[in-house]
């Protein structure tokens, strides 16, 4: 499967989704529609979608789904979004976005209301909670904060976790639901550059990781953002089993047609 949707030799769209195979094994192709559109905080757009193929659609906390994004040169492009929340009973997809930049991912979430339609697969993503870690850290940037809070409220009565988000702005944080004994840290860009990881490596350096159990750490975020984390988090002694790495977006350059990073970012 190509990254970007093919075009037949006449110049009308091939389907992009007609065959869920390679990467799109084991996906649902939806037909979605909008039914809300919300900005929940200055830089958090909320969407709620519905679709009845989301009746039996099972998926992970974290894991996205996939949007054919139309653009201006009528070439769809695929951008993905997390899934914050699922209703099978009512068949509604909730899906949170970071607003940023002018990318057609971003256009149509700007521009996106009810009644609006979109075709989308999944669930789509390969990172899970590890099931059999004594303790949770979830660390990333501003993009992780809907799969850090889907996984995190996941986690049963019992579990540990220590999330820390870097947002915007403190009116961008967001409450917290879970079980879990979870302690929460906010840092704030407060017009430092996106991207910069400064404040998230400091604080993965002087977090207080219990000093018992083994845990297990998620990252998300800028890919280079991600790749300091890691090597912060390998330096405290986590081995590479022990950390789930995953890159949302690169500093300075749109993400590739298939929705992610490219993979030279």
């Amino acid at each position: 499967m190509t990254d970007s949707a093919p075009t037949a030799a006449g110049g009308t769209l091939n389907d992009p989704l007609a065959q869920l195979t390679g990467p799109l094994a084991g996906t649902t192709r939806m037909h979605l529609e909008v039914v809300e559109s919300r900005r929940l905080t200055p830089g958090m757009q909320r969407l709620v979608l519905t679709a009845p193929e989301l009746a039996s659609l099972e998926n992970q906390p974290g894991q996205d789904v996939m949007l054919m994004v139309d653009t201006d040169a009528g070439r769809p492009v695929r951008r993905r979004y997390t899934i914050r929340a699922l209703d099978r009973g009512l068949r509604l997809l909730t899906l949170e976005v970071v607003r940023h930049g002018d990318g057609p991912g971003e256009r149509w979430v700007a521009a996106a209301g009810p009644g609006d339609q979109i075709e989308g697969i999944g669930p789509r993503g390969k990172i899970f909670l590890a099931e059999a870690a004594d303790w949770h850290l979830f660390i990333g940037d501003f993009s992780a904060l809907p799969a850090f809070f889907a996984m995190a409220g996941a986690l049963p009565a019992g579990s540990r976790a220590l999330v820390i988000l870097e947002v915007p702005d403190p009116a961008d944080e967001q409450e917290l639901a879970t079980r879990a004994a979870a302690g929460l840290t906010w840092l704030h860009q407060l017009g430092r550059p996106a991207g910069d990881p400064s404040a998230l490596v400091a604080a993965a350096a002087a977090a207080a990781l219990p000093a018992d159990g083994r845990g297990h750490a998620y990252l998300a975020g800028e890919a280079g953002v991600v790749l300091a984390l890691r090597e912060t988090l390998a330096a405290r002694g986590l081995t590479p089993e022990q950390i789930s790495p995953k890159a949302y977006w690169g500093l300075g350059r749109a993400n590739a047609p298939h929705g992610e990073p490219a993979r030279d970012a």
